[in-house]
């Protein structure tokens, strides 16, 4: 007999660990291979992780709720064979994370620390792992990981009071209680030998804590609710706190300004509305608006590819991809942005058949890791729920985000040679968010002002 130790594999480019959610085996039970044992969630996407040999469960390392570090065994299983199997490929995963480029700021603070011990291995596991949640407080990854570079132990850190969903201590929280000291008087910034800010991606600081993050003043505990026996209390998702404290972390790292502009599309929906139903019969795929709408974003993109860049501390890193996210709603209320890669590459029909499968397996809840990463400007169709327009938070580390509102028919002032009158057309509302750290007025309303006169003007040749 021999044992085989499952261990979770790379899930995706900067994804360094998961949450176990479900044991879909028992010990005891017989396993075959690529037989589903037990189901894992990330901060982006739920998936199972399967058994690459057959045999018998004898093990499982972890509890429901827990967390997994990339390379950590989760089961242990029973062989038909002589030798125990190890796996090797978990260190050269762990130091290929290391050398992936970050996505989300609690990514970004894991992946460096890998980076700066991928030649020590037993170093990298020590460090990982400073700081435990117990059943009365949860510690976020990017929280450890800011302990952990700051020394904090895990006495002084369940001291630190929490301004987070049931007092959980949040970024904010543990950067004030740094910038304050233990007993609250004030300390000087961190010295340039030190990395002032855990989401730094450069292994050299040469300025000052206040050059990259402005003090972060400390909110007053919040006022307790009052609950009555008419009241209902509705735990939130685990997706839905993640995205709570992604909207919150996005809010307080861009300077959020806004730029609207009214398209008449008028012409692209009688386009579409003739060649619709010869784009399904030829190609399989429904033409919907989103891929119309991602067209001229594209070439908006290629008028101002400032719009397709990220920041990284005092740094502007324009992204030679363009990577282009698509909210898209859940059966459950709750949002994921899965991500066309190089979206500047396609045609409409690669377009259409992209939006189409992402949309599907997003609502199934079929996709993979790397599919809702590495987006480096989103897309949102809030008119898809009758909104005339909104203004949606920045997709962190992106800078610009577009809503695209519901298609009214209008009355408008036509002009031609004859004289002007009133006419019905078909217009939406397009409301652009940017990141004013980095995009000024004049360019952020003018992409919008792009984007609207391509769907104007639309002038691409019909895919059939």
């Amino acid at each position: 007999m021999a044992k085989f130790e499952l261990k979770l594999p790379k899930m995706g480019e900067s994804v360094a660990e998961a949450t176990i959610i479900s044991w879909l085996k028992e010990v005891g039970d017989t396993i075959e291979v690529d037989d589903a044992i037990v189901e894992i969630a990330t901060d982006k996407v739920d998936s199972d992780v399967p058994s690459e040999v057959a045999g018998t469960l004898i093990e499982k390392r972890f509890e429901i709720d827990q967390i997994v570090k990339v390379g950590e065994v989760l089961a242990v299983i029973q062989t038909e064979g002589e030798e125990v199997i190890f796996e090797t490929s978990v260190l050269n995963e762990i130091q290929e994370e290391a050398e992936a480029t970050p996505i989300v700021e609690e990514v970004e603070v894991a992946a460096k620390e890998a980076e700066l011990v991928a030649k020590d291995i037993t170093q990298l596991q020590t460090q990982i792992q400073p700081i435990s949640s117990t059943e009365k407080r949860f510690y976020s990854p990017l929280v450890k990981n800011i302990a952990a570079k700051e020394n904090i132990s895990q006495q002084e850190l369940d001291q630190i009071k929490g301004t987070g969903q049931n007092n959980r201590v949040t970024k904010k929280d543990i950067l004030a209680y740094l910038e304050q000291g233990p007993n609250g008087a004030s300390i000087p910034a961190i010295s340039p030998s030190k990395p002032a800010t855990s989401n730094l991606t450069s292994s050299t600081v040469t300025e000052p804590l206040k050059k990259i993050v402005p003090p972060t003043p400390t909110n007053p505990a919040p006022t307790p609710q009052v609950v009555t026996g008419e009241d209902q209390i509705i735990e939130m998702s685990r997706m839905g706190k993640l995205i709570a404290d992604h909207m919150i972390q996005s809010k307080e790292t861009s300077a959020h300004v806004q730029s609207f502009v009214e398209a008449d599309v008028t012409d692209l929906w009688e386009w579409r509305e003739k060649i619709k139903f010869k784009f399904q019969d030829r190609t399989g795929e429904k033409l919907t608006f989103t891929p119309l709408f991602i067209t001229a974003v594209l070439k908006a993109l290629r008028d101002f590819p400032i719009l397709n860049s990220s920041v990284d501390g005092d740094r502007i890193i324009q992204k030679g991809d363009v990577n282009i996210g698509m909210a898209t709603a859940l059966a459950d209320g709750n949002l994921i942005v899965p991500v066309i890669q190089n979206a500047d590459h396609l045609n409409l029909f690669g377009l259409s058949k992209a939006v189409n499968d992402l949309a599907r397996r997003a609502r199934e809840n079929k996709l993979l890791p790397d599919e809702v990463q590495g987006g480096t400007y989103t897309v949102t169709n809030v008119g898809n729920f009758g909104s005339i327009m909104g203004t949606p938070i920045i997709n962190q580390p992106q800078v610009g985000i577009l809503a695209v509102g519901v298609i009214r028919k209008m009355p408008a002032v036509i002009e031609t040679p004859e004289g002007d009158f009133i006419g019905i057309r078909r217009k939406l509302m397009l409301s652009h968010s940017y990141d004013h750290r980095i995009i000024n007025g004049a360019t952020g309303g003018q992409f919008v002002k792009n984007v609207a006169d391509y769907l104007e003007n639309w002038d691409e040749p019909a895919p059939i």
